[in-house]
């Protein structure tokens, strides 16, 4: 039954959010690289005057560190694209799944909501520059991470339970 739903094209539509979670994650992941190793374009105006500065910590934990991790959520979301995702821990995949999509949603909206209504101070090391950019392309970034990894992780729920068990292919 599940060959047969690939080659008709079913499995591709419950494949796709998955792919584009997974997609997301590498492009992060590769802009973080990119940064720690040496790269500029576009850092300013995300990491203010850390990025002129530099500090080892900061390219440590935040640009190469942010990298790995980005790059451990291109692999969760090619698990969440697996039409065999009941051989593997499934119900940990998702709430793995569920808590990333969770914690991009809550970073995006969530400083979106605060820059846009004023009610947590603004630093006065964050320049109007970093706040414009942070508002019009980094928190939907974060929000469109967040919407792939939900939406990634509702349809490999949906799989997993519309899945033959694999005692049932015996």
């Amino acid at each position: 039954m599940n060959r047969e739903r690939e080659r008709t094209g079913g499995s591709a539509r419950s494949t796709v959010w998955g792919r584009i979670a997974c997609g997301w994650a590498v492009s992060f992941a590769a802009l973080h690289f990119y940064w720690g190793l040496g790269g500029d374009v576009g850092l300013g105006v995300s990491a203010g005057t850390l990025a002129s500065e530099r500090p080892l910590w900061f390219v440590v934990a935040g640009l190469w560190g942010v990298g790995g991790l980005c790059l451990l959520g291109g692999g969760l979301a090619r698990l969440l694209t697996r039409s065999d995702l009941r051989r593997t821990p499934a119900a940990l995949v998702r709430w793995v799944g569920w808590g990333v999509s969770a914690v991009l949603l809550t970073r995006g909206i969530g400083v979106e909501v605060l820059l846009l209504t004023g009610a947590a101070p603004v630093d006065a090391s964050v320049s109007e520059e970093q706040r414009a950019w942070s508002l019009a392309l980094w928190n939907p970034w974060f929000i469109a991470g967040g919407l792939a990894f939900g939406l990634a992780t509702l349809r490999a729920g949906r799989n997993a339970s519309a899945a033959p068990s694999p005692a049932s292919h015996r």
